[in-house]
């Protein structure tokens, strides 16, 4: 029978120790930054800056969400895919019950993925163009 082993508060005394040099280094690198660094505040360095680009009208005009449904549709799918991997690993330990259940399993994934198809999430140009913007 293995010895049971007793838990004391004391035990947590060099995590709560790490954790306060780590806030104190946080906070004093941070309060340093801000008092002691440089304040030359022109007008050029305040100005927005994108990937090196000059800014042109104004930045809150309307566009297309299609790339934003694209990407998240791409995070469910893959999210699924990565349940795949586990069942690889133990796929002759599952036998015949987790292969038919990964088969369900693949059922539902083609099954939204077919709704999607069917519904034209895939379609680029489905939605209608922002203002101003022409198509190509």
């Amino acid at each position: 029978m293995a010895p049971i082993i007793q838990h004391t508060p004391s035990d947590w005394v060099p995590v709560l120790m790490q954790a306060a040099v780590v806030i104190g280094f946080v906070v004093t690198v941070m309060l340093a930054t801000h008092y002691l660094g440089p304040k030359r505040k022109t007008k050029r360095k305040l100005q927005n800056f994108e990937c090196g680009i000059e800014q042109i009208g104004n930045a809150r005009s309307p566009f297309s969400v299609k790339y934003f449904l694209i990407a998240i549709i791409f995070v469910l799918f893959d999210v699924e895919v990565i349940f795949m991997y586990p069942w690889a690993v133990n796929f002759r330990e599952l036998g015949a019950f987790g292969f038919w259940e990964m088969l369900i399993f693949m059922g539902f994934l083609l099954s939204g993925f077919l709704y999607l198809f069917l519904k034209g999430a895939f379609t680029w140009d489905r939605f209608n163009q922002p203002e101003g913007e022409q198509k190509a």
